[in-house]
């Protein structure tokens, strides 16, 4: 016997009244189900009774040095039980917070009123129930799967039950019922004797029976089995209840890629009064913390090192040490009055100590007990310092045990103040060289990106090295790494016109220089440089709307010319020229990010700029269950750092050093100029920490992705913040997988409800996409080299967000070919059309009368609207409404996320997931190119079909009327006279009261050949006939 010493909440389900009838007959099958810290556990089902009466007690196990139970809370929720055909359907719902929970011997009869879950969802009731905590384990024998069933060890309160543990050759027939719990509470009815027979799913092995006499069942699950528990009941009924069970673990397994909710502790949380060390200092003291709301608050130990005077002669540096970490600032030669500046941060977890000591030692002293001398520090005795705060002031310290002063600043704060992001943490103390600024929390902006349109228009005066050809003169442009080149003009070999727009994207600071170069091509292999022309980027002017831009000639000189001495170039100074128009575009927005997950729609020009409509609030939290992404002595191990992208804006938290289970507690805030946009997280493994392997250079070594989410602002309700744990979803070459949990807070405010509802109307884009648009080719290049020029710039920012993140955060390979995609892609498609599909099908039934009474309804419908035709739009409009407003009760409450099944990521070959990740150009056998060229060919071949036949039948409209077919094209001419006469004298109500009962004729005067319409339609000829 093994005895559990662990504390237990007691729900006592006594009975409920008058609850709501929900079986159509004016009754309700309750039962009772109760949620706490995710172990789930019901009540038997009482048939055909509004005020039922169980009597049930259901026990749940935990941790009562778990620090935030007093903030958990006990969901008791009711349902009817409508089996199999309607499942089970809310009656109400009971919170109980876990903190006004008694102890055992005061618990007391509590009648508590039923709530409902959502807006519209009437309930009625109560329910009776008593709660308390009991200090008293149950005595658990440990359950064995290797070798036998498992076993229940169960009280003998009750002579007349029995338990029979069964071998898997004696099974039951009825249906399984699942019991999300680690313990199954199976109490017994007054009338029946159960017996209780349990199987083991991991281990089929025939046992001879054994019989236990128990009352109630409690049966923790071990991690490596799923016993199978059946209850069965002796009464006159002879019913059987048959209760499945797997681990905890496998039930999460289903929902592993579900979003989650969290209760975080956010915001001002106080200080504990009664400290460690004497009740004076910040260790004691009690104070308010006014911090970022969307946080847990984290407090901190703050040492800034300012400078020393009068030392001694040396290479001086200060050492601050508590505990065991120790912290030091860089050394300096010949200084007697050196100058560091630098702050230190120790978390208030961490602290070992109730003493600072700050130590100034010399270069030469490293590693030993030595120093130029000390100051200590009582912690007791620490001020604390909450922003909006002033900085604390530094002071002159007498240093002990040696001559001069140190400059001191201590202070105790959180993750809010103004030195955090600089600080040297003592959570990161193992990282060494250049890995120290990598673990640093950064705030990035990208750079103001233009659009530079060149319009080559002709050059003059070209002299031809080669005279003996005929001359194919083109320009390249070169801009940066970008190169583009005009089209080939023929025949007029000294002035050649071109006129031709070249756009590039250009970054401010304009770095580059605008190279121009007139080109003729001699032969397929060489071209000759006719001149060149090196233009900066600043003499163009800057356009914000589409007025004309004036053209400008500019003199081009000769390959080679600038090598020339003074008195050869001269005598050889060239006269050709070049004709440009030439301004950088303000009213476009530079895409560096595809348009389906766009975060900012505004022109680079901030004149054109409006007013923000809301504001972006996100904590970042931490992450949970991460996979390890490195080897670190001989253990896994991840280093994770989070960046989040909106707008112009990008952020990067610091990096948490070793740890599964990262707790960043940063917030940050953008400005929101359109809801209509997404923020994009990802979370990384940090592998530039000073301590990679030799030979393992910055440029060899790449942050590993963990994985990444977006948010789409406009799923967001207004002024509520959003606590949810996101699934960290990547594919892989292997297939799908998770890679952790991130935590965010999230809440989206709006400033101005004109302005936000303004947007809803305006073009998705600036003006300037629609009044002069990009050709799709020209989006896509432009878009990469955009991605390129963010990536370089904010590759050079200390510490720098490397190209692979910002790849990765930016979708840049979403345009390739993917088999997985196109799938998602097409199922989204055939999702989309099921409604029509739909509604086609049901017209279908109504016209054949499947259903008579539906058809009946849908005639007097129709004989309405024919009558009263203006009631056709009021009558939609208010059927689109009700509809609305009836979703409006199963809206979804949290953002979306990534999802596999919608992805196409679960059910993915792995031959179409190598074709995903190969390169461009590819790296596969011949064989394999070869074999995934023929499967697309089959792909295509089919959509060559579909798109054959919606083809045909489109021409085939067409020949109505060409006298393709004489006799169709007459026999369609004579029936649009006599349908013109027709319709002409008769009221447009007779003609659709007789078309509309015809087409719902009933079906004994239907025929079941075609009708006589599509036959005449299917005869016309189409062009397929001249294809070969």
């Amino acid at each position: 016997m093994k005895r559990i010493q662990t504390m237990m909440l007691i729900v006592q389900v006594i009975d409920a009244h008058d609850l709501k009838p929900k079986d159509g007959e004016g009754s309700a099958s309750p039962f009772v189900e109760v949620d706490f810290q995710n172990q789930l556990s019901k009540t038997t089902t009482v048939p055909k009774n509004l005020n039922p009466v169980w009597n049930q007690r259901l026990s749940f196990h935990f941790d009562k040095t778990y620090e935030n139970n007093r903030h958990q809370s006990i969901e008791i929720t009711v349902y009817h039980d409508g089996k199999s055909t309607l499942g089970r359907i809310f009656l109400g719902r009971v919170s109980i917070p876990f903190k006004n929970v008694v102890k055992k011997g005061e618990e007391v009869y509590q009648k508590f009123q039923l709530e409902s879950k959502r807006w519209f969802s009437f309930v009625k009731g109560e329910v009776g129930l008593k709660l308390y905590i009991s200090p008293e384990s149950e005595p658990l024998k440990k359950l064995e799967a290797r070798d036998s069933v498992p076993r229940i060890e169960a009280s003998k309160s009750a002579t007349n039950e029995e338990i029979e543990v069964l071998s898997e050759a004696k099974r039951a027939s009825k249906p399984f019922k699942k019991i999300e719990t680690s313990a199954v509470v199976a109490p017994l009815p007054p009338d029946s004797v159960p017996v209780i027979e349990v199987r083991s799913e991991t281990k089929r092995a025939s046992k001879p029976l054994k019989k236990i006499e128990a009352c109630t069942v409690i049966a923790p699950l071990p991690p490596d089995s799923a016993p199978v528990i059946e209850v069965r009941s002796e009464a006159k009924t002879r019913e059987s209840l048959l209760v499945k069970m797997q681990p905890r673990g496998n039930l999460e397994a289903d929902h592993d890629y579900e979003l989650k909710d969290m209760n975080p502790q956010l915001g001002g949380r106080r200080w504990r009064g009664g400290g460690t060390y004497g009740g004076r200092g910040w260790l004691g003291g009690e104070r308010s913390g006014t911090t970022y709301d969307l946080v847990e608050q984290t407090y901190h130990l703050y040492v800034r090192v300012v400078k020393a005077k009068d030392l001694a002669s040396g290479d001086p540096y200060a050492e601050v040490r508590l505990g065991n970490y120790v912290g030091r600032t860089r050394h300096l030669e010949h200084r007697a009055n050196p100058e560091w500046n630098q702050v230190f941060a120790f978390s208030k977890d961490r602290i070992q100590s109730s003493t600072l000591e700050v130590y100034v030692k010399d270069k030469e002293m490293f590693g030993r007990a030595d120093y130029l001398g000390r100051v200590v520090f009582d912690l007791n005795e620490i001020p604390t310092r909450v922003p909006p705060d002033s900085p604390l002031a530094p002071q002159w310290h007498r240093m002990e045990r040696g001559r001069g002063e140190l400059m001191v600043a201590v202070w105790m704060g959180t993750q809010a103040d103004e030195a955090f992001p600089e600080a040297w943490h003592s959570d990161a103390s193992t990282v060494q060289g250049e890995g120290v600024f990598n673990v640093r929390s950064k705030v990035y902006v990208s750079p103001k990106l233009w659009y530079l349109r060149v319009n080559i228009i002709e050059a003059q005066d070209l002299i031809l090295n080669d005279n003996t050809h005929v001359p194919e003169v083109s320009v390249k442009v070169q801009v940066g790494n970008q190169v583009l080149r005009t089209k080939i003009c023929s025949g007029r070999a000294m002035n050649p016109i071109w006129d031709e727009d070249l756009v590039f994207v250009a970054a401010e600071p304009f770095e580059e220089l605008l190279v121009l170069t007139i080109e003729d091509r001699v032969n397929s292999s060489r071209d000759e440089v006719l001149g060149t022309l090196n233009l900066p980027l600043t003499t163009f002017e800057k356009r914000l709307d589409h007025r004309p831009v004036h053209s400008r000639w500019f003199n081009v000189e000769k390959y080679g010319f600038n090598g020339l001495e003074g008195e050869r170039r001269r005598e050889l100074k060239f006269s050709s020229r070049v004709h440009l128009r030439a301004c950088l575009e303000g009213g476009y927005h530079v895409l560096d990010e595809s348009t389906l997950y766009i975060s900012d729609q505004r022109p680079t020009a901030k004149q054109l700029w409006k007013p923000p409509c809301g504001i972006l609030e996100v904590g970042i939290l931490g992450a949970q269950g991460l996979l390890p992404m490195k080897i670190k002595d001989g253990r896994g191990s991840t280093d994770a750092y989070c960046v989040a992208k909106y707008g112009q804006k990008w952020v990067r938290t610091r990096t948490i050093l070793d740890t599964l289970k990262p707790k960043w507690n940063e917030q940050y805030t953008w400005e929101v100029y359109d809801p209509c946009t997404v923020i994009t997280m990802g979370v990384f493994d940090n592998c530039h920490l000073g301590t990679e392997k030799h030979g393992a250079g910055p440029s060899t070594v790449r942050d590993s992705r963990i994985g990444k989410i977006r948010i789409r602002l406009s799923t967001l309700e207004a002024n509520r913040t959003y606590t949810h744990s996101y699934p960290l979803i990547v594919l892989q070459p292997s297939g799908v997988k998770k890679m952790g949990e991130l935590n965010l807070a999230v809440r989206f405010t709006t400033l101005s409800m004109a302005n936000m509802v303004s947007t809803y109307g305006n073009p998705l884009l600036p003006k300037m996409h629609y009044l002069h648009p990009f050709t799709v080719n020209q989006i896509e290049n432009l878009r990469y080299q955009a991605m390129n020029i963010v990536s370089a710039r904010l590759g050079r920012a200390e510490p720098p967000l490397r190209k692979e993140v910002v790849e990765y955060m930016l979708d840049v390979d979403s345009h390739m070919w993917s088999m997985r995609r196109s799938k998602a892609n097409f199922f989204r498609l055939m999702s989309l059309l099921s409604g029509l599909f739909s509604i086609g099908r049901w017209l279908n039934d109504v016209c054949h009368w499947k259903n008579p009474v539906t058809s009946v309804l849908v005639h007097i419908l129709f004989l309405i609207l024919v009558w009263y035709p203006e009631l056709i739009l009021p009558t939609i409009c208010l059927y689109m409404f009700l509809i609305g407003l009836w979703n409006y009760r199963s809206r979804a409450k949290h953002p979306p996320h990534m999802d596999p099944k919608l992805s196409w990521a679960e059910a993915v070959h792995p031959d179409e997931l190598d074709e995903e990740f190969d390169t461009f150009p590819t790296t596969r056998t011949a064989d394999i190119v070869r074999m995934r060229y023929d499967r697309i060919r089959s792909v295509a071949g089919r959509i060559q079909t579909v798109v054959g036949d919606v083809a045909t039948q489109g021409e085939r409209f067409g020949m109505l009327l060409t006298w393709r077919d004489p006799r169709a094209t007459s026999l369609f001419v004579f029936f649009s006279l006599c349908a013109a006469v027709v319709l002409y004298a008769t009221p447009f109500r007779v003609v659709a009261l007789v078309g509309g009962l015809y087409m719902f004729r009933h079906p004994q005067l239907r025929s079941k050949l075609p009708s006589v319409p599509n036959n005449f339609f299917r005869r016309l000829p189409a062009q397929t006939d001249s294809l070969l």
